[in-house]
């Protein structure tokens, strides 16, 4: 009894010490700004940091210090602006850590904070620490003042001497504070990514996650918006938070809403089966979580993420990429030289300036004649291709042509000559079938032996021509029976460390191949983030080329990422996915909103198809400077009615092209449908052109227009029948 009681005491005394060692702050305010938007966080005299604001940029933030803050510490419920498990907080935790002596308890309190500017925006870094263990944390903020963009990323550093296990570990926390929340998300599958859903949230728990190892994105994808105070989505209208995740991996974003009704978003790498083990003065930095504000709807948060993503967050983000000839749907795996070489006279003929080589050009012992063998012998197959890549890359450059060619390099097939050598170098669990997907099993990229495997495969790829110009970097299935032998026992690390080991594959492959243009493909949009963009030019949008289902998908897409990333390829009618037959202006005009390509054998057109063919390509080219570069308006929604348009407007708003597609019937009016265009300068005078007709859909074709009258419903063109689409180039005159 008596050792109870001195026990008792000590830890009484221990804590009192504890408790005085927390120092007594003044109550401060810390504001990250960027030009129409303010982050404001609050210091407590106890330390305590709380956010206060995200919303409309405030001239004097500092008047929060006047401010009664809601705080409700009986029930646990607080604004911390990191938020761990322990102490009064009993909410969702952006910060759960098991001690080695097996406590859960973690209270985080201000230190100190530091800015420093950066190119292009000015970074703040907020330091935490726990006061009874050695744990700090850092909040770091790079806000990007003319995009009205804000990055928060968190570092997590062990100053113990053992060990501890990370088990939440949120890239961000954000507290909002409003009346109504309507969530707009993106959830799909293959050949259907990127479908809108959205949802009032209630009080309880909404999460967006995905435990799909990768293709993480093809479920659903790490973005969101958050439309406030309303029950409607408004391109134009109210105040909107969109956020982004810039991570391929397993991610999971939460909502939840507390008694006092506000909102916490909370973002970052999927806790699932993801432990991580933090050692003595290791640090954990999480990826980085995007965030914009907007009070015009919509469309302004999607034109600031735009804005940044062109400047700062998509390689090479903005440069022009040049329009292409894709192999896969016009030869699948039955080609030989000849094919391809006719392939691409047609290609230069048509005006297109490259031709890429998909799938089905290598492995000899095991050859690449279907997707049942061949991944991972990565020769050229002699059988189909005897005068080699070279060969073809020359020919094309002949031609006026770039040279691409396709890479699964993740991925291995059971048949193949790797499979049989480096069978340690699979994804699996010991004892357990390994899973097949499409025929192949995954590669373990959290082994440093298999990242550099996988670099030898670009590398070696790049060294089969002079002058490659293009990969395509594709990934066709998700990873099951999850397990390493490269990490032994410490499996909890699998995910993580396999979307790092591809990042530091792409680091490398960047550093030596700086100018190579990289589409990243994941069974069409399974891996659509910001993470993979930071290396990669462009994203295959989805595997469905179906104009009408690509309407869908490229509006979503839009919303979070900038059309100059979306690959946009014409494809064969009946659609080789969907059986559907459209015309081919309506498939021109479709793809021509993104990266235009082509995804067919040219000698199957006719004609006539083919001068059309010929005629969209070159317009295109006159136009496509403001795809790639333009701001992005919506104007009519494909899942609202019968129409979908949209516009792109260049910066000095001295230009912009229109697109226009009726996706079903209606009843012929008089006058045609009205599209209140945007982003016009009022006053300034635009010459109407519709592009690759003879005879114009709309009365005013080749007339000039104030910018007010065609924004203010002046602008009407007949699309009367199902399919029937339109492009229109604006010149201020």
């Amino acid at each position: 009894m008596m050792k109870r009681t001195l026990t008792l005491i000590t830890a009484v005394l221990l804590t009192l010490v504890q408790a005085k060692a927390l120092p007594v702050q003044q109550r401060q305010i810390i504001s990250i700004e960027t030009e129409n938007s303010s982050l404001v966080l609050l210091v407590h005299e106890n330390g305590r940091l709380e956010t206060v604001h995200y919303g409309a940029h405030l001239d004097s933030p500092e008047q929060y210090l006047q401010r009664s803050v809601k705080t409700d510490d009986y029930n646990g419920q607080r604004g911390d602006t990191y938020p761990a498990t322990g102490g009064r907080f009993v909410g969702e935790p952006a910060l759960h850590v098991r001690y080695a002596d097996g406590n859960h308890n973690t209270e985080l309190y201000y230190t100190g904070h530091q800015v420093s500017q950066k190119e292009g925006c000015t970074s703040t870094t907020v330091h935490l620490k726990d006061y009874v263990t050695a744990l700090e944390v850092d909040l770091v903020y790079d806000a990007y003042r003319k995009e009205d963009v804000i990055l928060q990323h968190t570092e997590i550093r062990n100053g113990g001497n053992q060990t501890v296990e990370l088990l939440n570990y949120a890239s961000s926390s954000l507290y909002i504070d409003a009346d109504e929340y309507l969530l707009t998300h993106f959830h799909g599958t293959w050949a259907s990514e990127m479908q809108p859903e959205s949802e009032l949230l209630g009080h309880d728990l909404k999460v967006i996650e995905s435990r799909r190892g990768v293709q993480a994105t093809q479920g659903n994808n790490p973005s969101f918006l958050l439309s406030l105070n309303t029950k409607e989505l408004s391109e134009t209208d109210g105040e909107v938070i969109a956020g982004a995740l810039a991570w391929s991996g397993n991610f999971r974003i939460s909502f939840e809403r507390d008694d006092s009704h506000r909102m916490n978003i909370l973002s970052g790498i999927s806790p699932f089966a993801s432990a991580y083990p933090l050692k003595a003065g290791a640090t954990f930095q999480t990826p980085e979580m995007i965030f914009t504000w907007a009070d015009e709807g919509a469309g302004e948060a999607s034109r600031n993420l735009h804005r940044w993503a062109r400047r700062y967050g998509v390689y090479g983000g903005g440069q022009i990429n040049p329009t292409l000839l894709n192999s896969w749907e016009g030869a699948y795996f039955n080609f030989t030289t000849k094919t391809l070489l006719g392939m691409m006279d047609d290609a230069a003929g048509m005006g297109l300036e490259m031709f890429v080589l998909d799938d089905g050009w290598f492995g000899n012992k095991y050859p690449r004649n279907d997707d049942k063998a061949g991944l991972g012998d990565w020769e050229v197959n002699k059988k189909k291709l005897p005068e080699g890549i070279d060969y073809l890359a020359k020919y094309a450059h002949g031609k006026g042509l770039k040279f691409g060619i396709w890479i699964e390099p993740e991925m291995v097939n059971p048949a193949s000559s790797l499979a049989k050598k480096h069978p340690e170098w699979v994804v699996q669990s010991p004892g357990r079938e390994i899973y097949q997907g499409r025929n192949q099993w995954v590669l373990d990229l959290a082994n440093p032996a298999v990242q550099d495997f996988v670099f030898g495969i670009f590398d070696n790829t790049m060294k089969l021509a002079p002058n490659i110009d293009y990969i395509k970097w594709d990934c066709n299935r998700v990873i099951q029976s999850f397990g390493s032998s490269y990490l032994g026992s410490e499996q909890d690390r699998f995910f993580v460390e396999y979307t790092q080991g591809l990042y530091n594959v792409m680091r490398r492959i960047r550093e030596k191949y700086p100018n190579v243009i990289v589409q990243c493909c994941s069974s069409g949009g399974g891996r659509i983030d910001y993470g993979a963009l930071r290396y990669c030019n462009e994203v295959w949008t989805s595997d469905n080329t179906d104009a009408v289902c690509r309407a869908l998908i490229q509006y979503a897409t839009s919303f979070i990422y900038p059309a100059c990333v979306m690959a946009a390829h014409v494809s064969a009618v009946p659609n080789h996915q969907t059986r559907a037959v459209t015309p081919l202006k309506f498939r021109f005009d479709m793809a021509c909103a993104g990266r235009l390509g082509m995804e067919l054998q040219p000698k199957d057109l006719s004609a006539e198809e083919r001068a059309l063919a010929d005629r969209c390509i070159g317009s295109y080219k006159k136009y496509r400077d403001l795809v790639f570069q333009g701001d992005l308006y919506r104007l009519a929604s494909p899942s609202d009615g019968s129409y979908y348009a949209l516009m792109y407007v260049s910066e000095d708003r001295s230009r912009a092209v229109v697109f226009t597609y009726a996706l079903a019937y209606e009843a012929r009016t008089v006058g045609g449908k009205t599209f209140r265009l945007q982003g016009l300068d009022p006053s300034k005078d635009y010459k109407v052109s519709e592009q690759n007709v003879d005879r114009s859909c709309w009365w005013g074709d080749g007339q000039s227009f104030k910018g007010d009258f065609l924004m203010g419903g002046g602008f009407n063109p007949v699309l009367g029948s199902r399919y029937s689409s339109a492009v229109f180039l604006l010149e201020a005159q």
